[in-house]
């Protein structure tokens, strides 16, 4: 069973910066890739970014591009989103999200098995 606990949200002013984190825990932990996506109520859960954990190739939302960065640490089971340049409607709950194969896609919830608890980032105007 994978674990992902998900640390570093928190309140901050447009045009300040955040980084989340996210830790995975498990017996084995060897994702095809790790993802991170986005939440405001009443909509859906939303692709912000991922990584491939073997090849480390990455990709981003347009709407984060620029600002936003993904990175990984394999051998501290954790993955990063560096966010900067941060605008109010980056305001959501922030999720961490692993994906065991490459069966399905990367760039949508349902193609991820494991999920952490969620981290709220607030952007105020």
């Amino acid at each position: 069973q994978v674990q992902l606990v998900e640390s570093g949200g928190g309140l901050v002013q447009a045009g300040g910066s955040l980084r989340l984190s996210c830790a995975a825990s498990g017996r084995t932990f060897s994702p095809y890739a790790m993802g991170w996506f986005r939440q405001t109520p009443g909509k859906e859960r939303e692709f912000v970014g991922r990584i491939k954990w073997s090849r480390g190739s990455k990709n981003l939302a347009d709407s984060v591009k620029g600002r936003f960065t993904i990175s990984s640490d394999n051998a501290r089971n954790s993955v990063y989103l560096q966010m900067n340049s941060l605008k109010p409607e980056d305001t959501a709950v922030y999720y961490c999200a692993a994906k065991r194969t490459s069966i399905g896609g990367t760039y949508v919830a349902v193609g991820y098995d494991y999920w952490g608890q969620g981290t709220q980032v607030s952007v105020s105007s």
